[in-house]
């Protein structure tokens, strides 16, 4: 599997949900699941392979920031549901939001999340890191354990080595200040951080 089967693959499973994720997460993330279900256990462990890839492009600071404005503040596991809800957008978005994370002011969710002073889990899809495993185990008729052994499997063999490096996240930033939030993220600032909010 490339990436642009990658992408065609998430693009199927987003078919009638608009682009939506946040609440949808679930049909989006069991879409996936079905689809995936339908190829091979080596199909499934490219698609995670990619996934993992793509998911830790976005790990960076600017990235974080974008989901702290969004989700009203944003934990460690909440960063990795946001950053599984970026890809589960689809190609176009995911690119936007490497480009600039700030471009995510555009998008319907996040305009509504806005609004509504409540961000309903706008964006952060946590289900949708799980379907590969949960492919692999309707295909294999395995459980977890297997899909995980296979992954370490391939990542070893792949690098030679059983972690990978760290990324490189970008320059940190203090989330807490509202003034750099608002330079560094101005349009996404402008939608969440309220006017005398210090």
């Amino acid at each position: 599997m490339d990436v642009d089967e990658f992408w065609t693959v998430v693009k199927s499973a987003g078919v009638g949900l608009d682009g939506r994720t946040g609440d949808d997460d679930e049909a989006v993330a069991a879409a996936l699941v079905t689809r995936l279900a339908a190829t091979s256990p080596e199909r499934i462990l490219e698609f995670q392979e990619l996934f993992d890839q793509l998911h830790d492009a976005l790990y960076r600071w600017d990235v974080w920031a974008a989901a702290y404005l969004i989700g009203g503040g944003c934990s460690d596991d909440s960063f990795i549901d946001f950053r599984a809800g970026v890809i589960a957008l689809g190609r176009e978005w995911y690119e936007r939001v490497l480009a600039s994370p700030d471009g995510l002011a555009d998008h319907p969710v996040v305009l509504q999340a806005a609004a509504e002073e409540d961000d309903g889990g706008a964006l952060f899809a946590e289900s949708v890191n799980y379907v590969a495993s949960e492919a692999y185990e309707q295909v294999t008729g395995g459980d977890d354990d297997a899909f995980y052994e296979a992954m370490k499997a391939r990542q070893h063999a792949a690098v030679g080595i059983d972690e990978a490096s760290e990324p490189d996240m970008g320059e940190d930033f203090d989330f807490d200040n509202d003034d750099e939030m608002r330079r560094r993220l101005p349009r996404l600032a402008e939608l969440f951080l309220r006017p005398g909010e210090d």
